[in-house]
Parts: structure tokens; sequence; C-alpha cells
């Protein structure tokens, strides 16, 4: 029978977490360095906005956090796998609760993988498929929060340049960190994906690179066109923003999504893949993947053309005479741009996942999520299947990379939705 392998920890993955703790930490002050420059200089709408967003973005990646957590916990086996060390203070699950409340869950998240990767790594202990596990969650909630937080702010940033029609250092300093957060989630997701790949090491950065640009070259000209559209009818981005949030919830709804365990925790999801699309493609689904692909590229293009025009003849004639014609002609070519490297990275960097083992045929082929089992899986050493495995991460890479249509013996697990950029 066929099998999946996937990577081990390694010491690429310790700097990964580490470098992950720095940005997030870097990141974090950045954003309180400018709050404090707008309150203390009288902008407290923007001061407001921007708090608002380090706030929701804190508990989006929290509840996600938790209900993970949560969801983990009632999985059988898994405290005996991971040694009774599971995220946060083992068992205890009150104060595990208390740190998600105060905030701190998704940084003791960060602190509990570099301790479990330092003993993997350098005490060479046992646990390495629980420290791969815990930097696969890790790369989806800096997901997470580059769409909650980083991609608003640095919309907010270039609206309030293109306002005052000036730029102090703690902009930059703020477009920078934001900029880099983006980038550095981009590169870590895709690496995330690449490690359930069974011949990682063919696998080049050549690939990492084309994904990156053409995530760059999309996201980049959406969230200019948002900010140019802000600037000149600051009153109407919110409602915009709404409306284009309620459409796409509901079609994440109608895609029927089954990516958390629980009601509860799959609104939130489709809540967050609304406000991914705002910005960004996200497939959520299986099959049909182009053609969605097609409807939502065809749609933003639109939309964006609509902003883009309404800036045009609403601008200050005098104020953007330097960069207006600039901007018109640079930000359509770099989002076509985007979408001729996206092509060129399907056609030519894109590869095929292991097709998934077939199951024992005395079983059914259409088994709930819930009770499929980590343990359908193994890791790159050939060991046997009770290997530790992130579902959610794995249906990712999944979607991600296999073809649109599988065979009727694919497991359960592909039928949980997923997601690719």
């Amino acid at each position: 029978m066929e099998q999946a392998t996937f990577s081990k920890y390694s010491w690429i993955d310790f700097a990964f977490s580490v470098i992950g703790v720095c940005t997030f930490l870097v990141d974090w002050g950045s954003d309180v360095w400018v709050a404090t420059e707008f309150y203390c200089r009288g902008h407290f709408l923007w001061f407001g906005v921007l708090v608002g967003l380090m706030v929701l973005s804190s508990v989006v990646v929290q509840m996600f956090s938790w209900f993970w957590l949560k969801y983990d916990r009632e999985l059988p086996g898994f405290s005996e796998q991971t040694g009774g060390g599971t995220v946060l203070f083992g068992d205890r699950v009150e104060l595990s609760g208390l740190l998600h409340v105060l905030q701190l869950g998704f940084l003791c998240r960060h602190i509990s993988a570099i301790r479990q990767g330092f003993r993997v790594w350098w005490r060479k202990q046992e646990g390495s498929e629980y420290a791969v596990y815990l930097t696969h969650d890790l790369s989806m909630l800096r997901l997470i929060e580059t769409f909650c937080e980083s991609a608003p702010q640095l919309t907010l940033m270039i609206y309030v340049m293109l306002r005052t029609n000036k730029a102090r250092t703690v902009q930059f300093v703020s477009i920078a960190a934001s900029t880099t957060s983006i980038a550095w989630m981009v590169v870590d997701y895709h690496r995330s994906l690449r490690s359930f790949l069974p011949d990682k090491a063919k696998q080049g950065w050549c690939s990492s690179l084309i994904y990156f640009l053409w995530n760059l070259l999309l996201i980049a000209p959406r969230v200019a066109v948002l900010a140019l559209f802000a600037s000149v009818l600051p009153g109407y981005i919110g409602a915009h923003f709404l409306m284009l949030w309620f459409v796409f919830v509901l079609w994440a709804w109608r895609q029927r999504t089954h990516f958390m365990d629980s009601v509860s925790g799959e609104w939130l999801y489709r809540a967050t893949v609304g406000l991914i699309w705002y910005f960004s493609w996200f497939n959520v689904a299986e099959g049909r993947t182009r053609g969605r692909s097609i409807i939502y590229h065809s749609f933003i293009t639109t939309d964006g053309g609509i902003l883009l025009a309404t800036w045009w003849c609403y601008r200050d004639h005098v104020q953007s005479e330097s960069y207006a014609l600039a901007l018109l002609i640079t930000l359509p070519f770099t989002y076509l741009l985007g979408l001729l490297f996206k092509t060129v990275y399907y056609c030519c960097f894109h590869p095929k996942l292991w097709r998934p083992p077939a199951r024992d045929p005395g079983l059914p082929t259409d088994l709930p999520d819930a009770e499929v089992s980590f343990r359908d899986f193994s890791i790159q050493d050939g060991t046997s299947l009770s290997q530790l495995l992130n579902k959610r991460m794995a249906c990712h890479a999944t979607h991600f990379y296999s073809k649109q249509r599988l065979e009727s013996n694919t497991v359960s697990t592909n039928r949980v939705e997923l997601s690719r950029l």
C-alpha cells in the first residue's frame, strides 16, 4: 500500500520558529509605536482604527488557537503521543484558557514550539512529530493574523500617507513591518505545504519564489487600490468592506466548508475566509477550483477597476499630479503580472501531492471528518502509521497539491475542506 511521507523536524524548522516569534514581537512593537504616535498627535480616528485592527486580529487568532486546542485534546491517543506535554502547560485547561483570554495564547504557542523544537533538534530527544505538528498550526495562525491585521494595517498606513501627503519614519516602519509580515507568511505557509510532499528535496526554492511573487503582485495592487479609494471617499470604505465581506461569507457557506470540528468554529472560519477574500484568493472547497478562481479574480478585477476609476475622478489633481498617472498604469499592470506568475506557477512549478493510501475495504469511504484519525498517515522515515500528523495542515496540502478529481479510494480527510492561496 502506498503511504504518505512527511519530513521530520530539522534545524530549519527550529530557525523558522525563532524567526517567527521575533517577527511577531517586532510587528507588535511597531503597532504600539504607531498607535502611540497617532494618539499623541491627536489623530484619534486613525488611532482607534489601528487599535481596533490589533484587537480584532488578536481575538480571532486566540479563538482559532483555543478551538484547535480543544479539538486536539479530544483526539484519541493525542496526550500519549505528545507525552502529556500538549500546548500551553500540559493538561491544565483552566490556565490555558486564561492565557487565551489574556491574548497570550498565540505567543505561548510560539514559545511551546521553540521549546519542543530545541528538545528535538539540539538535545536529540523524541517528539519530532509533535514539533512539526506545532509549527504547522503556527503557520496557519500566522496566515490568519496576516490578513486580519497586517493587510488592513498596510492599507491604513498608505491611506494616511495619501491623506497627509507626507510620510514620517514611524509610518515607513509600520509599512515595512506589515510588508515583512505578509512576505514571511507567504514563504512560511508555502514551506509548510511543501513539507507534506514525498519528495521534498526536489521542490527547490524556485517554487517558493514564484509562489511568493504571484501572491505579492496580486495583494499589493489590491491593498493600494483600497487605500486610494479610501483617500477620496473615506466614509464609504467601511460600507464597501461590509458588503463584500457579507457576500464572501455567504459564498463560503454555499461551498459547505467543513474545516472546523464545531458549528461555531466553522462560522468563525467562514467569517475569516470572507476577510481573507477581501484581499486575496484562498481556496476552501474541493473540486471546481479553476472555475471558482476565475470567478473570484474576475470579480476582484472589476471591483478594483471601479475603485481605481472612482479615485481618479475624485482625487485632488494638484496633490496627486506627480504620481496619479503612474499609479493608474502600474496597478492594473502589476495585478495582471501577478495573474501571469500564478499561471506560470501552476503550469511549471506546482507539484502533485502523494496519492492518499487506500483504506481497508471493510471500512466505509465516507467517514465523517471527526472520525478520521491522524494515524492514517506516516512520516518520512518510513515508520508505522501511528505517527502524529496535523490533520488541518495535511488537508490544506492535499487540496493544494492534488488534482481536482481524486480517485474513489481517497481517504476521508480529502473530504475535509481545504485551502489554497
